[in-house]
């Protein structure tokens, strides 16, 4: 179990955080293309000399950084320059390693270009060594995650957190709720969701806890339910299965329903909290051991929140949105199935769209 107290404000120098400088006053508006962002810590790997796509295009001139960690103020980070690092394309937001880039060659990577991969015959396989982090600000920006309500999934949850309560969070979910290829715990999307709750309610006094089980789906969530979030005492459950459900040999969409409905009905039950189901996004398109049909499985994650009456959190939609642009690959730390730093804060953007 992993716990991140949240009582107190603590200073940051790591945190990454995205600034939307728009006229608007309420976040929850649903927004159009053509706000001022400032991108901070998304992640790219690029192949040889070939473009890679930022979320946005529009940059502003002189407004980009790239550097070899996520973390800013990292004394081992090495920040790239431009023109001989690296070349970028303002207009369509795009950047290509240059001949002689001392950017590692996401060409060279093992699994460059293989169709219907088997990760299992090969010793290393991560993304790690080949991200680059980039700052930036667009012109053309727009929220990645819909702002949507589900104020009357949380109506406790909302009332502890202004009042100053002792609030205990607990998420219950594979590896990826396990914080799998997050550089730290500040990074995990829970983390960083946190620090937003704590940006919107400064009185509010909770901790987050992880019970997940990582490798595995929703059905050892309902049987090995004892000995993992039995034992905890939660107010607020973030529900997140999928993955591996959706893997070949999975549990199938209808009866991964069903397993999240009974999972929801146990924790309203014996915990008396409230809950909070989220979907997954697509594991690699590439990968061998995928059903790839994960639009599957988010609608019954959202379907299953109806039933169960338990508020929804759309990361599949956030997901879907960035690889209109963006490669796969720029997000997976294992390049199958686990998200990076910038991949948390794309589930953290997800959350904070939640109103409630």
């Amino acid at each position: 179990m992993t716990s991140t107290a949240l009582g107190q404000p603590k200073p940051n120098e790591n945190k990454i955080s995205t600034v939307y400088n728009s006229n608007q006053e309420n976040n929850n508006v649903i927004s159009t293309r053509g706000i001022t962002m400032d991108i901070q810590g998304e992640s790219l790997v690029l192949a040889a000399t070939q473009a890679g796509r930022l979320c946005f295009d529009s940059l502003v001139k002189r407004s980009v950084i790239v550097r070899s960690t996520y973390q800013r103020q990292n004394a081992n980070s090495k920040i790239y320059v431009e023109g001989v690092d690296y070349i970028v394309d303002y207009e369509k937001g795009e950047i290509q390693r240059t001949t002689n880039s001392s950017i590692p060659d996401y060409s060279k990577h093992v699994l460059y270009e293989k169709k219907d991969f088997d990760h299992t015959k090969f010793t290393d396989f991560s993304n790690h060594p080949y991200f680059i982090w980039v700052d930036y600000a667009t012109k053309n920006g727009e929220r990645l995650a819909k702002p949507n309500d589900q104020s009357k999934y949380l109506v406790n949850f909302r009332k502890k957190l202004e009042s100053g309560q002792p609030v205990s969070i607990v998420s219950y979910g594979n590896s990826i709720t396990a914080g799998g290829e997050a550089s730290s715990t500040a990074f995990r999307f829970q983390s960083v969701y946190g620090n937003y709750l704590k940006s919107i309610f400064p009185q509010a006094n909770f901790k987050i806890d992880d019970v997940s089980i990582p490798g595995y789906s929703s059905k050892q969530g309902i049987e090995w339910w004892d000995t993992y979030i039995g034992k905890t005492s939660p107010d607020l459950v973030l529900v997140g299965w999928g993955m591996n459900d959706h893997n070949k040999g999975g549990n199938p969409p209808e009866q991964f329903r069903k397993n999240l409905v009974k999972l929801v009905g146990m924790i309203k039950e014996r915990k008396n909290a409230e809950v909070i189901l989220y979907s997954a996004f697509p594991p690699n398109d590439d990968w061998h051991y995928g059903s790839h049909s994960m639009e599957l499985y988010a609608a019954a994650t959202k379907q299953a929140a109806l039933e169960a009456n338990c508020a929804y959190v759309d990361v599949y939609s956030t997901w879907m949105k960035v690889f209109k642009r963006k490669d796969q690959s720029s997000l997976l730390g294992n390049n199958i199935n686990h998200p990076n730093d910038f991949g948390h804060w794309l589930y953290a953007q997800a959350f904070e769209a939640m109103h409630f």
